[in-house]
């Protein structure tokens, strides 16, 4: 028993069971695990818990640690994993790398092994502070269980407070058993940095002196309210306003002032535009490598655009980009608080933005002469249609996803998920933590035939716990994006890319979830009705042809412009 334990065995917990308490008093209402036996006292102390806190068995710790950082993604609150030690650990990690990528709050608890163990490379022993101590915020190890309440909330502190991101605790399975009688700790508060109104009167000084300034939003830390109050900063100032790589929500697509997507799907307009812009204010984007086009529409570390960067993180400022004027605040501070401010005098950017939205919408029109009976944009058309603003939709990492990026219009905060890490496997867990945290509201998820067989055991976490996105295989039988680059790169030297795969039709059935194949684009509607009315997860498969590479051009195209160049 602890030192400083109560004598009063009527008073005495488990370390589990303080841990579980913890959990309810930082306001956790789900839990996403599979479980092992280095933390089975937290387990059965969720037992107890079962009627404050959903325990989510998942089918691989990637799965769980996906679906996690899906619902902190959706929700804006520390999405939980639980994983158990070695084996684990190591599944788990790619959600967390994602969730610090995308500036996800995430706490994830790491079965270790006991205390007396340690430094023995025991049975599945790791040091998780190495491990881990490059994909998260904070690690820490819990070594005794009088310290539980104070490093559980300096764990949720650490997740929301300032730039938003994953953090990871070990927990020793002997700790876990401990009995202790420690009090608890108070639910965390987010701490993020605000705004010093001279920055603001700097930042309105500088836009004014501009002729052609591009705003760009992107990051986490965002709320619907603060998208309201950017966006209507956005629209009073005439400002063009395009999104960093995936976070198209946060600007509303039908707005004026929306210009596009910088990413994998960004158009030749956009990022001619960005390179003629001569001030770009950043707010919450990192200016990473997709957002920038491999860092060539913004040169490095000096822009030749005037850089005003607002970051939440002062260690971000200056680390690629060197800002004319940074501005360290939480995105939602600063949001609120250029709601009303306006650029006043004879400056205006009304032609210049009215250019941005046109291209913009130039670029919603599909490209004529894709080969192949399955029009995709006609598919994103049928979907927008009949899931609306109330929709969110998820997106794995592929080719296939810039339809979804391209075509679709969000309106709504938050209606995208999409890992901006770029890791494969996402969709399908991504899909049923975000069903999860929004149960009214529909969840359509694509994914490619490669990452939809990294993650889809996670079919008979759904079906256990009657959760029902719809999911979208699209279906060409290679590993697209990894092909696309091969026929550019190394032309008809084809290697490694092209898969077998299942009838996924009979594949979901088999887990008792609906599914239809769809072969030709007016198949598709019928399907997508019967999904929405299934109540239960659905597949749909879309065969698509090979050559139909990206939303723009075939596979063909690019291997002969390739092979002209050599």
């Amino acid at each position: 028993m602890n030192d400083n334990a109560s004598n009063n065995a009527a008073e005495q917990r488990t370390g589990g069971q303080v841990l579980a308490d913890a959990l309810k008093i930082h306001g956790v209402d789900t839990v996403f695990c599979v479980p092992g036996e280095s933390y089975l006292a937290l387990i059965d102390a969720l037992h107890d818990s079962s009627n404050e806190i959903r325990t989510v068995t998942c089918r691989q710790e990637g799965g769980a640690t996906n679906m996690a950082e899906a619902y902190g993604k959706v929700t804006g609150l520390p999405g939980i994993a639980m994983v158990t030690r070695g084996p684990g650990a190591c599944n788990g990690s790619i959600g967390v790398h994602t969730a610090m990528q995308d500036s996800t709050p995430m706490v994830i608890f790491i079965g270790q092994v006991a205390r007396d163990q340690e430094y023995r490379e025991a049975f599945q022993e790791v040091d998780y502070r190495q491990f881990y101590g490059a994909i998260c915020k904070w690690v820490g190890q819990i070594e005794n269980a009088d310290r539980i309440p104070e490093m559980v909330s300096q764990a949720f502190h650490h997740a929301m407070s300032g730039r938003p991101g994953p953090v990871a605790l070990a927990l020793p399975e002997d700790m876990l058993r401990d009995l202790t009688g420690v009090k608890d700790a108070g639910p965390y508060k987010i701490a993020r940095p605000g705004v010093d109104p001279a920055d603001i009167d700097t930042m309105m000084g500088l836009l004014k002196a501009a002729e052609k300034p591009l705003m760009i939003v992107g990051g986490g830390g965002w709320t619907a309210e603060a998208c309201d109050d950017i966006r209507a900063f956005a629209q009073a100032n005439n400002i063009p306003t395009a999104a960093s790589f995936r976070c198209q929500d946060i600007m509303d697509n039908n707005l004026s002032c929306y210009v596009g997507e910088l990413g994998t799907s960004v158009s030749a307009a956009l990022k001619a535009r960005v390179l003629d812009s001569d001030l770009l204010l950043v707010v919450g984007a990192r200016l990473g490598e997709m957002t920038t086009g491999g860092y060539s529409m913004v040169s490095v570390p000096r822009p030749s655009q005037t850089l005003i960067h607002i970051y939440p993180d002062p260690d971000e400022m200056g680390r690629v980009y060197q800002p004319d004027l940074p501005i360290c605040a939480g995105v939602d501070r600063f949001a609120g608080s250029v709601r009303d401010v306006t650029i006043g005098g004879d400056a205006t950017w009304a032609a210049w933005r009215e250019a941005a939205r046109n291209d913009y919408l130039d670029n919603l029109k599909p490209n004529a002469g894709l080969p192949g009976a399955v029009d995709m944009a006609r598919v994103i058309h049928e979907i927008q249609a009949r899931i609306g603003e109330t929709g969110i939709v998820v997106s794995d990492a592929g080719n296939f996803s810039g339809w979804a990026q391209r075509f679709y219009r969000y309106s709504a905060y938050r209606s995208q998920v999409a890992p901006t890490s770029g890791a494969m496997g996402y969709g399908v867990p991504a899909a049923i933590g975000a069903r999860l945290a929004c149960p009214t509201r529909p969840v359509v998820c694509f994914a490619g035939d490669g990452g939809f067989m990294m993650s889809g055991q996670e079919f008979a976490t759904a079906v256990h716990h009657g959760i029902d996105p719809i999911i979208i295989v699209v279906n060409n039988n290679m590993f697209g994006t990894i092909r696309m680059h091969q026929e550019r790169d190394y032309p008809e030297r084809v290697i490694a890319t092209e898969l077998t795969n299942p009838d996924f039709t009979a594949w979901a059935e088999s887990f008792g979830a609906f599914g239809a194949l769809v072969e030709k684009t007016e198949d598709f509607a019928p399907a997508f009705e019967a999904a929405m009315n299934a109540r239960r997860i659905s597949l749909i498969e879309i065969r698509i042809d090979p050559e139909v590479i990206t939303t723009s051009t075939t596979l063909s195209a690019i291997r002969n412009t390739s092979l002209a160049k050599h």
